[in-house]
């Protein structure tokens, strides 16, 4: 026998033998965890990394990468060099890294190669020895990007890329990213222009080596390229670059780009101040890039349908989604809870300011999209009235405060959901929209419209400008500057709002404004295009208390409706109403048709390889959300949306 086995053996034996038993089981002492993965510190990373990705794989969508990491002459751990892929990224709230597309990894030195090995606890991390005298250490590795929606998000297609720099490098652990030099080059498919924060160091053909910067920037630092490609200067230094599936979408009107121009100025003079030397936005109008919407400092990443210049007069539910994009600069990257801020992409992000990095950003961005135009007073009105309703009508707020909500990117990243409404979601975005509404309802009754949630943002905004760093805070910033605004228990308003559970929406804001919530039998065109870009479904969530979607199966059922009660869940598929085959416009008719009734509905419904009919109770006809202003006072909301001068 091997002497090694024979140790492996003798030290098993010795451990059984010296297991306690109690009551007949055998009681063992676990192991200790130790974590061997240096800290990150303060202190300039000596020396430059050098990326080298290849992103011309439009065919396969994989990313080739060659990476070159200096290797201090002290390291953290002597003679061993762990490297990273990111893990917690920032805008996804949670720890999203793909690390599962990560292949092919192999890591030399001197043209020798060295056996890495992935650490048992944190599988993004991997550690190599490094031999005397060496300088330098190269990665290569490939990017596997997903090839079909089943495998995650799709970013590379026949006519565009979106890159994004944390899915393509390393980084040596045991030091802050932000002091983490590198340089970044890119070889693009051939005929594809690119569009991204960093800018071009040096071009030789399709390869572009871009300024060098800090690894913390390079991964806030994404890229949009495509066959069709187009850009607009917005002013303030901003650019609108757009890709599109075929060219004929980016055929944009004057008065379009001019809508954008407007978010821009209104963006500025609301907060009144710059948080970037330039800024980028990245634009694809596509149905076959997968979708997105992420923040970033200087640019941000956006999709939108093929159609949004083309059909732009076709009401969208996602017109806010470049000005809720643009608010982030200020909002969550320049001002940025206290507790979320990190030393790198290893360290868990904290989120319990999620109500204000995203719910207040959910507030400006429908403030802006209707101040410059994007959208009309009417829509987004009627978007209120949807987020209203929603939230209203959530059971889960009965047991889960909007607090707990915040822990939602971590708990289920969002992944689908059988019971939404009694699980909750990531309601911090909406409800939080709501309390800031309630906000400037509050500052403009009491100082009879002297203040209002602008001057707020001035305040919390508009200070150091042209600063592109960070600035924290946590909930006494908050309270401070609306107590100078207007004095008030400010602390106890978020507490109740916030870290309570409450059974009811925050609806105080509008009615503030004189305005109700009620239900009618006509849906808005809001609420319509909502449907529309949900992908064709049919909400019934306030007419019995479902939804249904493609193959007329149930993708959402509410927790407690009728629906609930007739025993209907998701996946539930729809075969018949009262006797008859289904259809979206039958099973309407047939709401409508009992309204006033006692008779139930019959439904035929397929689950799994089991058919069954059900009866649902509901007798009140199709009801769809609106906001009707029935006071007389002062519509705080209409002075809200009004562009600034």
């Amino acid at each position: 026998m091997h002497k090694s086995l024979i140790l492996v053996v003798l030290l098993s034996t010795a451990a059984t033998a010296q297991t306690p038993q109690v009551n007949g089981r055998s009681m063992p002492t676990p192991l200790p965890i130790t974590d061997p993965i240096p800290a990150a510190r303060e202190g300039r990373f000596p020396g430059t990394m050098a990326v080298a990705v290849d992103a011309s794989d439009t065919a396969q969508g994989i990313f080739k990468v060659r990476q070159t990491i200096p290797v201090p002459s002290t390291l953290p751990v002597p003679g061993k060099l762990t490297l990273l892929f990111p893990k917690w990224l920032p805008g996804n709230h949670g720890p999203r890294g793909q690390i599962e597309k990560l292949a092919g990894l192999t890591i030399t030195a001197g043209g020798k190669t060295l056996p890495w090995v992935r650490d048992p606890l944190d599988v993004y991390a991997f550690t190599v020895d490094v031999p005397a005298g060496a300088r330098s250490v190269e990665a290569r590795f490939e990017f596997l990007s997903a090839t079909a929606a089943n495998q995650g998000r799709i970013v590379m297609t026949s006519d565009m890329v979106n890159l994004q720099p944390n899915q393509v490098s390393l980084y040596p652990a045991g030091w802050f990213t932000r002091a983490i030099p590198v340089a970044l080059t890119v070889t693009w498919p051939q005929g594809f222009k690119a569009a991204g924060a960093l800018r071009p160091a040096t071009t030789r053909g399709q390869t572009i080596t871009y300024e060098t910067t800090d690894y913390e920037t390079l991964v806030d630092s994404p890229f949009f390229a495509g066959r069709h490609f187009k850009a607009w200067d917005l002013g303030e230094n901003v650019t609108l670059n757009v890709v599109a599936d075929e060219a004929r979408f980016l055929e944009a009107k004057p008065e379009h780009i001019d809508a954008h121009k407007r978010l821009v100025t209104q963006s500025v003079k609301t907060f009144g101040a710059r948080h970037f030397d330039h800024y980028d936005f990245l634009l694809a109008l596509t149905d076959q890039l997968g979708g997105i919407g992420l923040e970033h400092h200087r640019s941000s990443e956006n999709s939108e349908p093929q159609a949004y210049f083309t059909g732009w007069d076709t009401p969208s539910s996602t017109r806010n989604l470049l000005p809720h994009e643009f608010t982030h600069s200020w909002n969550g990257k320049f001002r940025r809870g206290a507790d979320s801020i990190v030393p790198d992409f290893r360290t868990p992000l904290r989120n319990s300011m999620l109500w204000v990095y995203e719910g207040q950003t959910q507030f400006w961005g429908y403030v802006l999209a209707a101040r410059s135009g994007l959208t009309s007073r009417e829509d987004t009105l009627a978007a209120y009235a949807n987020i209203a309703a929603s939230l209203d009508t959530r059971h889960g707020r009965e047991w889960r405060p909007l607090i707990d909500t915040t822990n939602d990117p971590v708990i289920s990243a969002r992944a689908p959901k059988g019971w939404v409404s009694e699980q909750r979601s990531e309601d911090y975005y909406n409800e939080g929209l709501l309390i800031w509404m309630e906000v400037d309802s509050i500052l403009r009754r009491e100082t009879k419209g002297a203040r209002g949630i602008d001057d707020f943002a001035r305040a919390f905004f508009g200070t150091n400008n042209g600063d592109w760093g960070v600035l924290p805070y946590d909930l006494s910033t908050i309270t401070t500057i609306l107590n100078g605004l207007h004095p008030m228990d400010w602390t106890g308003f978020f507490n109740d709002r916030v870290g309570k559970p409450n059974p009811r929406a925050p609806l105080a804001g509008f009615a503030a404004s004189g305005y109700t919530l009620e239900y009618t039998d006509k849906p808005s065109k809001a609420f319509t295009a909502s449907e529309r870009g949900g992908g064709g479904t049919v909400n019934l969530s306030y007419s019995g208390g479902f939804v249904i979607g493609r193959e007329s199966r149930l993708v959402a059922v509410q927790y407690m409706s009728p629906a609930y009660a007739a025993g209907l869940k998701v996946g539930d598929q729809l075969l018949a109403v009262n006797d008859k085959p289904y259809s979206n416009d039958l099973i309407k008719a047939e709401i409508t048709a009992a309204k006033g009734a006692k008779t139930p509905i019959r439904l035929l419904i397929k689950s799994a390889d089991r058919l069954r009919q059900v009866d649902l109770l509901w007798n009140q006809g199709l009801l769809y959300p609106s906001f009707k202003r029935t006071g007389t006072g002062p519509d705080y909301l209409d002075q809200l949306l009004k562009p600034l001068s």
